[in-house]
């Protein structure tokens, strides 16, 4: 038997910045922090990556929780409403 991996929605992208390859995670739940890996989904996005950086307001930061608006660098281009899962 295959246990699913039960993934937790914290958020979703509110906007990218395409030139630098940031996406703008809007925190709804939950925390999040580096090291952990994060599943972006959405109409045309679907993939895993662990979170190696983020910042709020231009500071770097370790840890995010709900409120927080968080930059990450994203491997692959997201949208706005993509929704953001911790896997």
């Amino acid at each position: 038997m295959v246990k699913e991996k039960k993934e937790e929605l914290i958020g979703k992208i509110t906007h990218y910045f395409d030139k630098i390859e940031v996406g703008i995670i809007e925190m709804a739940k939950g925390k999040l922090a580096v090291g952990d890996t994060i599943h972006i989904k959405g109409v045309t996005t679907d993939f895993e990556q662990v979170v190696e950086s983020m910042q709020i307001e231009h500071e770097q930061v370790d840890k995010a929780k709900k409120g927080d608006a968080i930059g990450l660098k994203v491997k692959d281009k997201v949208r706005e409403g993509d929704e953001v899962y911790k896997a």
